[in-house]
């Protein structure tokens, strides 16, 4: 059976869990995010679930001294990771911000999974967030870019086809823009 692990990455509101959502309709999937432990966290600190840019920073700061402490985030996708390859789901989805995070686990994968930037969305337009994990989605060199500026049905069809190239190995170039 074919696998693949994508750690998906892209500016709040573009659209990624959508995308997942609709990935999950053609294919096993099992969609985690680095800051899931971290909002565990949080809720302890009495966060109330909110997404706006002030729980981003938040959260997003929580994470990094997570990270500077014992580098729980990468240890516990990492440990998701070693799970998904004994399952029958076929695609991994991993959220995580940050450029230095993002190849930390790329590594701790022996340099397995793929790498994809989401663009678009409903906040296309803002540049600027206001936290590192936000701000620095673009200082990355992904392995895919996808432009989520479309219909719900033609994004749909255009994920899902990317995802079935991506999951059987077609001879698609690195770098690709979907």
């Amino acid at each position: 059976m074919n696998k693949v692990t994508i750690v998906i990455n892209g500016a709040g509101g573009v659209g990624k869990d959508t995308l997942c959502d609709l990935a999950a309709k053609h294919f096993r999937v099992r969609n985690i995010s680095t800051i899931t432990p971290i909002k565990d966290i949080a809720r302890m600190a009495d966060w109330d679930g909110r997404k706006d840019d002030r729980s981003r920073k938040f959260l997003a700061d929580l994470k990094e001294l997570c990270v500077q402490y014992n580098d729980f985030p990468t240890n516990w996708a990492k440990a998701q990771y070693e799970n998904f390859l004994t399952t029958d789901e076929e695609i991994l989805f991993v959220h995580i911000r940050e450029p230095k995070e993002i190849a930390k686990y790329v590594k701790a994968t022996d340099g397995r999974a793929k790498t994809l930037l989401v663009r678009g969305g409903e906040r296309m337009n803002k540049s600027v967030y206001g936290n590192a994990a936000d701000d620095g989605v673009e200082n990355y060199y992904y392995d895919y870019y996808f432009n989520n500026d479309k219909c719900l049905d033609e994004a749909e069809k255009n994920f899902t086809e990317l995802m079935r190239q991506i999951l059987t190995g077609k001879d698609i170039s690195e770098k690709t823009n979907f």
